[in-house]
C-alpha cells in the first residue's frame, strides 16, 4: 500500500457543492479522495464516488476522526458510520484528525483504538494528522513502528516544516501537505508567478509541482472543473534544482490553521 501523490481535498464543501467537485475530479482521472468527519460530507463524498462508476480498488479515500469521537468506546462506531455514509466496507486511510491535548482522552488511547480498527479491517491503513514531533514519536510508540502511513499537515511555500518532515522521513512516515496554496495567498507571490511565466504554467501548479518534487503528498481542492484538470497537470511540471532552491527561500513560517484546544505546541 502507498498514499496517492495527488488527491482531491473536500473540506468546506458541502452539497451538490462537494458533489459536483468529486464527480469531476474522478471524471478528470484523479483517483484518491480526502474527507473527514467534521466536513459533514462523507455522505455525499460517497454518492460521488459511488455514482462515478469507478470501481471501488480504483480509487483510495481518506477520512478523519474527529475528536468527539475519540473516546475508546465512540472511536470504531463512528468510524463504521463514516463506512456506512462512504457506502463501502473499508477505507483506505483512516487518520486522528488533530491532537486534541485539550479533549480529556489520552494519545496512548486513541491511536490504539485506531490500531484496533485497522485490525478489525475497517481501514487498511492508519496515521495522524497536526501531530508535532513530540506526539508523532508518542504515537509510534503505541502503534508500532511502520504502522503510520502518512501525516497530513498544513504545508505550503510559507510553512515548508522542514524539522517535522524531515523526521518524518526519518520515520518513514510519508507527509501528506494540505492547504498548499495558503489559502490562495500563494497564486499573488510575485516569486510564484515568475516561476509560472518561466514554465508556462499557473502559480498553483507551481506550487503543487513543487510539493510533489519535495516527496510529499498533495490534496488541493476546487469548486470549479477546469481548476480541477489544471492542478491536475502540476503531476507533469518539473521543476529544476534553481526553482526549488528559489521557493526555498519562501519559508516565512505562515501557518494559517492553528484552533485553540486541538493543535499542539508547533515546531519551530
Amino acid at each position: 500500500m502507498h498514499i496517492p501523490a495527488f488527491g482531491v481535498g473536500t473540506f468546506r464543501l458541502q452539497g451538490q457543492t462537494v458533489i459536483d467537485s468529486v464527480t469531476n475530479a474522478l471524471d478528470l482521472g484523479y483517483r484518491a479522495v480526502d474527507t473527514a468527519q467534521i466536513y459533514e460530507n462523507e455522505a455525499e463524498v460517497g454518492q460521488a464516488i459511488a455514482e462515478s462508476g469507478i470501481p471501488r480498488s480504483e480509487i483510495f479515500i481518506t477520512t478523519k476522526i474527529w475528536t468527539d469521537h475519540y473516546a475508546k468506546d465512540k472511536l470504531i462506531p463512528s468510524l463504521r458510520e463514516s463506512l456506512d455514509k462512504l457506502r463501502v466496507d473499508q477505507v483506505d486511510l483512516t487518520l486522528i484528525h488533530w491532537p486534541a491535548p485539550d479533549c480529556g482522552v489520552p494519545l496512548e488511547s486513541y491511536m490504539a483504538t485506531l490500531a484496533e480498527a485497522k485490525a478489525l479491517g475497517l481501514t487498511k491503513m492508519i496515521g495522524v494528522s497536526n501531530f508535532n514531533i513530540d506526539l508523532t514519536a508518542r504515537a509510534i510508540e503505541v502503534v508500532g513502528k511502520g504502522q503510520i502511513a502518512t501525516s497530513q499537515i498544513e504545508l505550503s511555500p510559507y510553512l515548508q516544516n522542514r524539522r517535522l518532515t524531515a523526521y518524518l522521513a526519518a520515520q518513514q512516515i510519508h507527509t501528506t501537505s494540505y492547504m498548499t496554496l495558503a489559502y490562495g495567498k500563494i497564486l499573488q507571490d510575485p516569486t510564484i508567478q515568475q516561476l509560472a511565466a518561466k514554465h508556462d504554467a499557473t502559480p498553483a501548479q507551481i506550487a503543487l509541482a513543487w510539493a510533489l518534487q519535495m516527496g510529499h503528498s498533495v490534496i488541493p481542492s476546487s469548486t470549479k472543473r477546469a481548476n480541477l484538470q489544471s492542478n491536475l497537470l502540476a503531476t507533469r511540471l518539473q521543476l529544476d534544482a534553481e526553482d526549488m532552491t528559489t521557493i526555498g527561500h519562501l519559508e516565512r513560517n505562515g501557518r494559517l490553521v492553528n484552533p485553540e484546544g486541538l493543535a499542539p505546541a508547533w515546531d519551530e
